[in-house]
C-alpha cells in the first residue's frame, strides 16, 4: 500500500496515503468570522504576552514544557525567536507580533485537545468584552495538517458563555501573524472566567502554531470625543499659548454615565487620569511647549465608575506643539566696499523653506551660503517656515566701510577709556594677519584671523610707553598695511 514518509520532530512518521486523505476530509472546513468589537473598547484589562514568563500558563495535561526552540511533538515552549526548525519546514520566526517580545510555540500532541488553559479574573459584571489572540501557523510544508482552534470562554462549573472557531488556520509563504477574536457579556456575579483554547486537529504532521497577545478588553458604545471647532486634531507652534476645550458626551450610551478625562505624553501608550476632570467638558491647560499631547475621556456607567475594568475609552485627542525652525543668520560683518561676503547661516526644523530679505547684491536668496557684495550697508533677514507652518527669522548687519581706519595711539593706564588698541573694521573672516614689534625688532603682539585686541601688554607684562611698528598681512590679495602706533602711559 502506499505509504508518505514525513519528517517531524527528532524522527519521521510513516502512515498510508489513505489515512492522510482521510484526515483531510474530516477536519471541518467552515471558518466563523472573528466578531472584534465594533464600538469602543477600553485597556486590556488582561494582556498574557508571555514576556516575563517561561512557563507560567502550562497547557492541560499532554503538553509538556521545554526549553528548546524548537519544541517536538505534544511539547511547548515560550521564545523571542525561532528558527531552521526539522529542517526548515517551520517558518523562522524572529520576534513576536508586536516585534520586541515572546512568544508561546506549541508543537501539536498526537490526538486533538485543550493546549491552553488559564482562569481569568478582575472583569467588570454584565459587561460585555472583546477576547483577541494573535495565532501563527507556523508550518511551511504544504501537505502538513493546519491548526483548527476553538477558543471558548466559560464559568467554572462549564457552563459555556461564548465559544468561537477558527477555521482551518492557512499555511502563509512567510511567518504571518493575524488576530482571532469575538466578544461575549460577563455574568452578573462576577465569576470567575476559564479562557479555554482547543486544537480540534491531530499533531504528528504539522498542526503547529505561535500564540501571542491574549487580552481581554471592555466593549461598548461609541464614544466620540472632540476638540471644540476642530474635530480630533490641532496642529500649533511653541509659544501659541493655546488652550481648548474637549468634549465627550455618552448619554446616548449610559443612563448614568460616569466620565473621566486622561492624559498620555507617550502617544497612547499609558494614559493617565486628570484629577477633577470627569464631567462631558474639559479644558485643558495651555500650551506652549513643543510636544504630543494626547487627551481621551473613559466612560462607564456610574454603578462601575470606581472600577478600571469597565472603563471603555473614546477616540485621542491630539494636540501637537511643533517647534519653530532654529534659525541663525550668522554674526554681523564689516567689509570693505567693493568685496563680497560669504554667508555661513544655518535653518533647522521640520522640513524648513527659507529665503534672504532684501534679495538685493545676493546670488542666491534662498540658500543659507550666499555669496553677497553689497554697495551700501544692509540688515539682511533670513525668514524660515517649518512644514507644520511655523515661523521664525534672524537678522544680519552687513556694515560696508571705505577701508580700515588703524588707530595711531592707545592708553593703557586702566581709566577705562582708549585702554585696549583696536583696529575696529577689520572683521575676523578677512583672516587677516597683525603682527606689532617693539623697536628692537622684538615680536609684541601677534593674533591671525582673530579680533585685533592689544592691552598693551606681552605675557602679562606691561610693555612701556614707545611707538611700535604694525603689520596687517591679508590672505587675499588686498596690499599689505604697515604704520606705527603710540602706547602711552
Amino acid at each position: 500500500m502506499p505509504k508518505l514518509t514525513i519528517a517531524q520532530g527528532h524522527g519521521r512518521v510513516v502512515i498510508p496515503l489513505y489515512l492522510l486523505v482521510v484526515l483531510f476530509i474530516q477536519l471541518p472546513a467552515i471558518h466563523l468570522h472573528a466578531q472584534l468589537c465594533t464600538g469602543s473598547l477600553g485597556d486590556p484589562v488582561v494582556n498574557i504576552n508571555f514576556d516575563n514568563s517561561n512557563n507560567g500558563f502550562p497547557p492541560p495535561p499532554g503538553y509538556l514544557y521545554t526549553n528548546s526552540i524548537c519544541p517536538d511533538d505534544g511539547y511547548y515552549t515560550v521564545a523571542k525567536s525561532t528558527s531552521a526548525c526539522f529542517n526548515n519546514t517551520w517558518h523562522t520566526v524572529n520576534s513576536d507580533h508586536t516585534g520586541h517580545g515572546a512568544f508561546m510555540l506549541v508543537n501539536a500532541s498526537f490526538l486533538p485537545g485543550d493546549f491552553f488553559l488559564t482562569t481569568i479574573t478582575g472583569l467588570c459584571p454584565n459587561t460585555n468584552y472583546e477576547f483577541a489572540a494573535w495565532i501563527m501557523n507556523v508550518l511551511t510544508n504544504r501537505i502538513g495538517i493546519t491548526p483548527f482552534v476553538t477558543f471558548t470562554i466559560e464559568t467554572t462549573d462549564g457552563t459555556v458563555l461564548q465559544e468561537y472557531t477558527t477555521g482551518s488556520i492557512p499555511q502563509t509563504s512567510g511567518p504571518e501573524w493575524k488576530q482571532y477574536g469575538f466578544y461575549f457579556s460577563t455574568p452578573d456575579d462576577n465569576a470567575v472566567i476559564v479562557l479555554r483554547m482547543r486544537n480540534n486537529a491531530p499533531g504528528g504532521i504539522g498542526n503547529d502554531l505561535a500564540l501571542d497577545d491574549i487580552t481581554f478588553r471592555p466593549c461598548g458604545p461609541i464614544i466620540i470625543s472632540s476638540i471644540e471647532g476642530h474635530g480630533d486634531t490641532v496642529n500649533i507652534c511653541e509659544d501659541a499659548f493655546a488652550s481648548y476645550r474637549f468634549s465627550g458626551n455618552a448619554s446616548s450610551a449610559y443612563t448614568n454615565p460616569s466620565y473621566q478625562w486622561q492624559s498620555s505624553i507617550d502617544s497612547g501608550a499609558s494614559w493617565t487620569d486628570i484629577e477633577g476632570a470627569i464631567t462631558e467638558n474639559f479644558t485643558s491647560p495651555v500650551f506652549s511647549r513643543t510636544g504630543n499631547y494626547w487627551y481621551r475621556v473613559v466612560v462607564t456607567d456610574e454603578q462601575f465608575s470606581g472600577i478600571r475594568s469597565c472603563r471603555i475609552a473614546s477616540n485621542n485627542l491630539i494636540i501637537n506643539v511643533h517647534p519653530k525652525p532654529y534659525v541663525n543668520a550668522g554674526n554681523d560683518r564689516v567689509i570693505i566696499k567693493g568685496d563680497s561676503i560669504h554667508f555661513a547661516a544655518s535653518v533647522t526644523g521640520e522640513e524648513p523653506v527659507y529665503y534672504w530679505n532684501p534679495p538685493d547684491y545676493l546670488s542666491d536668496a534662498n540658500i543659507t551660503d550666499p555669496v553677497a557684495l553689497p554697495v551700501n550697508s544692509l540688515t539682511y533677514t533670513l525668514y524660515a517656515e517649518s512644514s507644520s507652518g511655523c515661523k521664525k527669522q534672524d537678522d544680519v548687519i552687513i556694515k560696508v566701510v571705505q577701508g580700515i581706519f588703524v588707530p595711531s595711539a592707545f592708553t593703557p593706564n586702566n581709566d577705562g577709556k582708549n585702554d585696549h588698541w583696536h583696529i575696529p573694521y577689520l572683521d575676523p573672516l578677512l583672516g587677516a594677519e597683525v603682527t606689532v614689534y617693539n623697536r628692537y625688532g622684538k615680536l609684541i603682539y601677534h593674533t591671525k584671523g582673530q579680533t585685533v585686541d592689544w592691552d598693551g601688554r606681552i605675557n602679562g607684562e606691561a610693555q612701556p610707553s614707545a611707538v611700535y611698528v604694525y603689520q596687517i598681512r591679508f590672505r587675499n590679495k588686498r596690499p599689505d598695511m604697515k604704520g606705527t602706533v603710540t602706547l602711552i602711559r
